[in-house]
Order: structure tokens, then C-alpha cells, then sequence
């Protein structure tokens, strides 16, 4: 096999430039896990940088031609090789509750469901590294007061400590996307615990920006909050006013509420 095609329905957009590939492989940290788990490594431009380095690489691809493309080029992914959609499959039939790291040149049609799996599998990510659309990767690590600012910056920044790290432009691809890329990079808190309930949070984060154009006052109506709390001056902002920390004490005093 000398390539694979890139499939339209798999948003592949294959990286042909080695020295953006090298650059994402050594943006990973490499403390604190033994493993790393590349997700749509395609071809494998990522992979051969990420063999490199002392560390056990592992790859999720649900593109059978990739698959056996992997097989016949890189003999070191022997046995590491996982023909699955990684938002389906449970990673602990591989890494059984051990720490990994998370990298790749996401899809960027599935990229925020990966994000979403990871925060699932916060326990086990001390470290997420990764190509996005530009945009989407701007937005997870905004900060507070900006339009862009949602509920991806939010749940994120809760666990993870989030840095935009550079700019790829669309000519590096091959067929080349129609936006700019981004790369960031995603390290865990030293306490990535939540001081409250975590499917409260989540809902309340979820349910303010549906309506990000009002108050919290008016976007939280549906949980039901007594008249009491409704009082309390932080039902004056707008979500995108909030920080993560914010939410989280929001989170509490709706907890102290009886909701």
C-alpha cells in the first residue's frame, strides 16, 4: 500500500507536513503515564514521532484501510493497533485503568465528542494534545467575557488547564480543509475534583448557555430555583460572565438550595 485515500464521510484531512507533525508529537509533556492512545492517526505521520520518544504509543482507527496501512509500515504498532470509533469503545479493554495520554489530528466533525469522552475519562488523562479547527480549539481555551466563551471553555477548564498553542494553516493537508487548524494542549489540575455534584454542574453549565443571551435568572428557570436564591446577585450576569470557579460556587449554592 503506498497511501490511503482520504475519505469525505470520516473528515480525514491527511497532515503532510513532518515538521507540524514533530511539533504536535513534542507538545506532550510525557509525565505522570507510560501510555499514549493517538486517535485517526491516518497514515501515521503523527505516529513515527510519537514511536520516537520513550513511551508506549497506541492507535485508535475506525478507517480499515488505515488500519492495514499501519500494519504493513509500522512494525513497532504491532498489537497496538485499535480498529474501533473511539466514541464507542471502552479504552479500559487496553489501558484497564491506567493513565494515558490523549493526541491526534481529530476529525473535526466528531473533535468536540472526543473532548467530551475525555472529560468522561478525566481520571485516567493527565494529558490531552491535538490538532482542532481553528475556531473550536480557540473556544475551549477562551476565557470568560467573550462571545466565543461556551460551554466547551467551561467543563474543560473545570479539570483541565487549557493552552492554544499554535496556527496551522489549510495548505499543510492533503485534501486541504477549507479552515485554519489549531493546536492546544490540555494538562489535568493538581486537584481536578469538584467541590459539588458533577451532573449538577454539568447541567447547569449546559442549561445557562442554551440561552447565553440572558441572565442566569431567566436561562435557569427549568431548575426550578426558589425565590430565595433567585434574589442572589450572580442572577444578574449572563453565563459567559462566569468562569469555571464561578460556576462551580453557582453549582453549590443551587445544591444549598435543595435542587
Amino acid at each position: 500500500m503506498e497511501k490511503v485515500t482520504a475519505k469525505k464521510h470520516l473528515g480525514q484531512h491527511f497532515l503532510k507536513d513532518e515538521s507540524v507533525a514533530k511539533d504536535i508529537a513534542d507538545t506532550l509533556n510525557l509525565e505522570g503515564y507510560e501510555d499514549v492512545l493517538e486517535i485517526g492517526p491516518g497514515m501515521g505521520v503523527l505516529t513515527k514521532y510519537l514511536l520516537e520518544k520513550p513511551i508506549n504509543t497506541f492507535v485508535i482507527e475506525i478507517d480499515t484501510e488505515s488500519v492495514e496501512y499501519l500494519g504493513v509500515h509500522y512494525d513497532k504498532l504491532k498489537d497496538r493497533i485499535i480498529s474501533k470509533d473511539f466514541l464507542k469503545y471502552d479504552i479500559n479493554e487496553v489501558f484497564a485503568g491506567k493513565q494515558f495520554a490523549i493526541i491526534g489530528n481529530f476529525p473535526y466533525n466528531i473533535s468536540t465528542q472526543i473532548v467530551f469522552k475525555t472529560l468522561e475519562y478525566r481520571n485516567q488523562i493527565p494529558e490531552f494534545a491535538g490538532m482542532f479547527q481553528k475556531e473550536v480549539a480557540e473556544r475551549i481555551c477562551e476565557k470568560k467575557g467573550t462571545k466565543a466563551y461556551g460551554i466547551l471553555s467551561v467543563l474543560v477548564q473545570a479539570f483541565y488547564d487549557a493552552e492554544y498553542l499554535f496556527t496551522v494553516d489549510e495548505n499543510v493537508f492533503n485534501p486541504p480543509p477549507k479552515v485554519k487548524s489549531g493546536v492546544l494542549r490540555l494538562r489535568r489540575k493538581e486537584d481536578f475534583s469538584l467541590p459539588c455534584g458533577e451532573k449538577l454542574f454539568f447541567t447547569v453549565v449546559k442549561t445557562a448557555f442554551q440561552q447565553r443571551r440572558k441572565t442566569l435568572r431567566n436561562s435557569l428557570k427549568t431548575l426550578n430555583l426558589s425565590e430565595s436564591l433567585r434574589e442572589d446577585t450572580i442572577f444578574n450576569l449572563r453565563p459567559e460572565q462566569l468562569d469555571y470557579k464561578e460556576f462551580i460556587a453557582l453549582t453549590q449554592k443551587i445544591e444549598a438550595d435543595g435542587v
